[in-house]
Order: C-alpha cells, then structure tokens, then sequence
C-alpha cells in the first residue's frame, strides 16, 4: 500500500497523526542536531526527498521510517508524536500551513507563501494574524438569512420526526431536578433551581446592570450565573433563564462555530429548561390522568407546574406524542397572521415559503390562531374546529400580549398581541376540554382564493380608487447578528464581568498588572 499523503486526508482530523506537527518536530530535531536532509537520509536509508515531503506534512511515513527517524535523531517514536509545536516559529509555520491549504485561503486566489526558514519571524507572525482575522470574519458573517432559515427548517422536520422527544436530555434533567429536592406533584421552585446550580458549582445572582444583549451571563472562572431581577413580560421566567444558562453546562456545549449550531444549542438549553420545570415523571403521570378523565387542557398543565402557557403548550408537544399517543401543533401566531413558531407532527398543512421556512408566513385567516383575535373576552381559552384540505382539526388557543420579544428587546418581530394554539386531529379532540365547541371554519389555504384574495366585488370597487401607504417592517432591513454568539456585545459583556468580578479576584489581577509594568 502506497503511503498517504496530505490530500488524501487533512493533517489533525484524527484519522491519524498530525503530519504537519510531525513533520516540524522531525526538521527541529533534526537542524538542532546540525544535520542536513542529506545526511539524515543516509542514516535512515531514505531519499531526501521523501524525507522533505515528511517534513512539510505531506507524506506520512511508514512505522519503520519513523522508528529509524527516531533512532537517527536520539529521541523516543512518540517524542515525534507529541502534538505540541517544538517552538513558536515551528507553531507559527503549522498554522500558516493550515491556513493556506484551506478554502478560504483557495477562494482568494493568491499564491501561497512558504514558510522557510528565511521568512523572518516577524512577518511570519504577520500572516498567521491577517489569516486568523480572516477566519474569525467568516465565522461572524457565516449565516446569512436563507442560512439561517434553511438551519432553522432543517431543526424543526428533525423535531418533526423524533415526535419532539429528546430522551438523553430527559433523563438529565429528570435525574438533576431530583436530585435537588423535586419530589414531584407541583411546580418546581426557585429554591430548587438555585440547589440545581450549586451542586454544579454556580451561584445564582439577580442584577440590575445585566447587559441589553445578553439574556443572561455565566462567569465561568467564578461559577456565577447572572439574572435579570425580574422574568421578561410574556417571556421566560427567573427559573427558566436559569435552567437555561445551566444547560450549556450540564450538555457540554462548546462555543457554537456556525449559525446552525447556535439554534440547536437554543432548541436544547429549552428542552432541558422545560424538562426541569416540568418533571417527565410528574408531568406524564400528571397527563395521562387528565386523559383517563377526557379532560386535557393546557391551562390546568400550566397552573400545575406554574409555567407560562407558551411553556406549557410547547411541553405538551414533547410529551403528548411519546407518552400519550396524540399527535399534535403547536403555533405562535402575531395579531398580524403572521406565524412566529410553529411544530407540527399531526399533518397540519403549515404555510412555508420556497426553501420549507415557515418563520413569518401568514397563516389562514380562518384558523382558530387568527379568529380568536376576534373574540371580545380573551380571559379563557378559545375552541374551534377547523375543516382543511388535510382533514379536520380542533383547536385550543390563549391570546396574550407584550411589548418585548423573546430575546427581551423591545418591537421587532413577535412583539404585541400573539395567539398560542395547540391542536389535534379530529379523532384525537375526545381527550380534551373543549372539545364540544360548536365553532367550526372552513379553511381552503393555500389556494389563494382562500383567503389571501379580496372578494372579487371589492377588488373591482377599489383597486384602482385606493392608495395605501404600507407600515414598514424595519426587521426586513436589519442584517443578522454576528459572532459567536449571536447579537450578543461582547464589549458589554467583558466590562459587566470585570464590574461584577470578586474583589479578591480583581486585587490579584491589577497586582499581576502592576508587576508586569514593573518588571
């Protein structure tokens, strides 16, 4: 078998050696000894210029060359292993390396620059720091809007699939909540929550300075999670943010690399929150007594476990397909149509644009998630029947409203009145409150005639005796956020810690500041 080469496999992907590292491990050994590709090669039975291919990470030698390599330059076989840089030039000469074998590198279309000895060090340091910026601005611009939304789609049908049912992060949750003191049959409570975090070793504190871009923060180094004082309106609770911020822990996330990663980071740290609020044990037991009884309803599974009725209705979704064999939808729908969230396993025709989204689509003006905006009394829940060219399905929906989105920011997409809906297929309505309503609409969505048309005597009175102007939607026109964290200011963010840090830790660094100026 021929010996791979560095085409064959990228060096470092665990397949194998490192063949770069390797390769500046054996040139340093070998210049320190004084000796030439030459005379290594007659040492070892080699040509030089296999030996150089070696050297510059594009051959991998055989197990016998590199115990011969070992033998010849004095040192052990896994001495050359090391995956350790032997300098900071042979560090800086991998990285370059690295970065001009790369795609960004190929996309520039420049020629590459060889790392030789005779490139002085510090234009060599020069080009590793304009490749890494080069990187870490790819990174921050990496997910457009269509990347975002195809990430976002690709996260929901995988949701879709599985029943929205992540088992591994319910068996974590379940067992950590017990451990802190849930003994079921009721809401979970802060004093719970915070127990939860201690035993992690984080201390919960509530601020008044937390950052505008930043739901929460964790200093690491100190194990403190910070809070806002109090929840957001209409968002997630105390208790939740927390959960949240302890779920990054607790599911070994590292720094997201792609926009991808960030929503299915989101999507987690939300299931893990819900699963700790709502216990899987107490909640099923809970569910499948309201469904002996034919009396399931989301605002009793709300008051129980004193969640927000959003909370509520997506925790029903996780649970409702896996343990009570109802296939359901769940929608969040603004005052204007359109659909902010929306889960569906129960074939519920939701509206989607060309690429599968359905974040921002208008959902049909016949559905009960719109009509029941039209209800004077918006106190209780709203019943409807909702006949579909996918069949029949009944609904159960909370109107409510708020001036911040779920990030905390103010306007903006998802702000103002909002609809939650949970809804099953006809056969599956027995099992729930409500379902006796005599509300029922037709819905013909998506055919346009439907109700995406103005009646055809209207449009022929008007439409070319009117002359609306359009309210912009400012969102359309925001770029998405950038970094590693979305949105988040990490300006804001540092100085926030350093405000917040332990005395004793900000007396030790401004003493180690002051020796190094002395020094």
């Amino acid at each position: 078998m021929a010996p791979r080469t560095t085409t064959d496999r990228p060096a470092g992907d665990g397949a194998g050696p490192d063949l770069l590292m390797l390769g500046r491990r054996i040139r340093h050994l070998r210049t320190a000894r004084g000796l030439t590709l030459d005379a290594l090669g007659e040492r070892v039975g080699s040509a030089p210029s296999l030996l150089s291919l070696v050297e510059n990470g594009r051959r991998e030698p055989r197990l016998s060359l590199l115990r011969d390599l070992a033998d010849a330059l004095g040192v052990r076989v896994g001495d050359l292993l090391a995956d350790e840089a032997p300098d900071r030039r042979a560090e800086l000469e991998i990285a370059l390396e690295r970065a001009q074998r790369g795609r960004l590198f190929a996309e520039l279309g420049l020629p590459a620059v060889k790392p030789s000895q005779r490139l002085p060090l510090p234009v060599l340091e020069q080009l590793v720091g304009l490749h890494r910026e080069i990187a870490r601005r790819a990174e921050e611009a990496i997910a457009t809007p269509e990347e975002a939304r195809r990430a976002n789609t690709e996260l929901r049908l995988e949701r879709q699939a599985r029943g929205n049912y992540y088992g591994e992060i319910e068996d974590l949750a379940e067992d950590l909540i017990g451990r802190a003191g849930y003994a079921g049959g009721g809401a979970v409570t802060h004093r719970t929550v915070a127990r939860l975090a201690e035993s992690l070793g984080f201390t919960i504190l509530h601020v008044t300075d937390l950052p505008r871009s930043a739901r929460t923060v964790t200093d690491l180094r100190n194990g403190r999670i910070y809070l806002p004082q109090a929840s957001i309106p209409g968002g997630h609770g105390l208790r939740s943010l927390a959960l949240q911020a302890i779920a990054h822990r607790v599911l070994e996330h590292e720094r997201p690399r792609s926009y991808a990663e960030f929503l299915r980071q989101r999507v987690e740290i939300t299931y893990f929150a819900a699963a700790c609020l709502a216990p899987r044990s107490a909640a099923v037991t809970f569910l499948q007594a309201r469904k002996r009884e034919k009396d399931l309803a989301v605002e009793d599974f709300r008051d129980t476990f004193g969640l927000t009725h959003e909370a509520a209705a997506m925790r029903l979704t996780n649970l409702a397909t896996e343990h009570l064999g109802i296939p359901l939808h769940f929608l969040r729908v603004g005052d204007d149509g359109a659909l902010f969230r929306g889960y569906a396993n129960d074939g519920l025709p939701l509206p989607q644009d060309v690429t599968g989204a359905i974040e921002g689509q208008l959902v049909c003006r016949r559905w009960a998630a719109r009509e029941a905006f039209a209800r004077r009394d918006r106190a209780t829940e709203f019943y409807q029947y909702t006949d579909t060219p996918n069949g029949t399905y009944w609904d159960s929906v909370q109107t409510g409203t708020r001036g911040t989105d779920s990030a905390g920011t103010s306007a903006g997409f998802g702000a103002g009145a909002f609809s939650i809906t949970v809804g099953v297929p006809f056969a599956h309505a027995k099992w729930f409150r409500g379902r006796d309503t005599q509300v029922r609409q037709a819905s013909r969505c998506p055919d346009p005639a439907c109700c995406q048309l103005p009646p055809a005597s209207l449009a022929e009175r008007w439409a070319a005796g009117s002359w609306p102007s359009a309210r912009m939607h400012q969102q359309v026109l925001a770029a998405l956020p950038r970094g590693a964290f979305p949105g988040v200011d990490d300006t804001e963010v540092f100085a926030f810690l350093e405000r917040h840090a332990p005395r004793a830790e900000q007396g030790a660094e401004q003493g180690a500041e002051q020796g190094a100026e002395q020094g």
